[in-house]
């Protein structure tokens, strides 16, 4: 007990500067806005932050990168109509960018919450991607070597949560939340609605609980 938060100032509490931050959200769908700006808030800069994509308009994600607090950005999709703040620090010289494929982007996680030491994947074969990386032949087939990555702390969304820290999600807003929440040394989930233990069908739960450290009910 004791993983509710009185609000999302209280939940961000204790990240430092220099800490990898990984990111919940496909876009705007389950998107911790709420942490995100508490992080903020927080003060803390030359951050790392792994999500799908590198923020949209002005809000969440790209708050963070307008307010100059993230040092590298490790994503999927970082270009895309709305992620003006994103291309302008990044002409500017002012991050640093790691594109890893999408797949690879949520397998590098799962590895790290799985204690995977490293694997080895097809896709980026070829490709600049696979620069300076091992590569290997196996059945015939080229393989790149890749490796986790691991999250000082999630700042993750869901639908439902309870006091125990279990989470379930809402349609595609469950995207990368449940392997960042594996992989994360201290995992911290923001939910529309905090409901009493037994509530939740445990059928339905995604991410259970011993991987939650802290939540915190946002409302919508």
């Amino acid at each position: 007990m004791g993983k509710v938060m009185p609000g999302p100032a209280e939940a961000v509490t204790g990240v430092g500067d220099g800490a990898t931050v990984l990111i919940g959200g496909f876009g705007l769908a389950g998107m911790p806005v709420h942490l995100v700006d508490a992080l903020i808030g927080l003060g803390v800069g030359d951050l790392t932050v792994v999500s799908n994509n590198a923020g949209n308009g002005d809000t969440g994600l790209a708050a963070l990168l307008a307010a100059g607090r993230v040092r590298k950005v490790i994503c999927s999709f970082p270009r895309q109509a709305d992620s003006y703040v994103f291309d302008r620090l990044y002409r500017a010289g002012k991050i640093e960018l790691e594109v890893v494929p999408q797949g690879n982007l949520a397998e590098r996680m799962r590895a790290a919450g799985a204690g995977i030491g490293a694997f080895y994947c097809p896709t980026g074969v070829g490709t600049p991607l696979a620069d300076g990386k091992e590569t290997r032949t196996i059945d015939g087939r080229e393989y790149v070597l890749e490796y986790p990555i691991h999250g000082d702390v999630a700042l993750i969304g869901a639908h439902a949560g309870d006091p125990l820290g279990n989470l379930v999600y809402r349609k595609t807003a469950r995207n990368f939340g449940p392997v960042m929440a594996t992989a994360a040394t201290v995992t911290v989930a923001q939910v529309t609605h905090l409901v009493a233990v037994g509530q939740l069908d445990p059928e339905a739960v995604v991410t259970p609980g011993i991987y939650v450290d802290r939540l915190v009910e946002v409302g919508r």
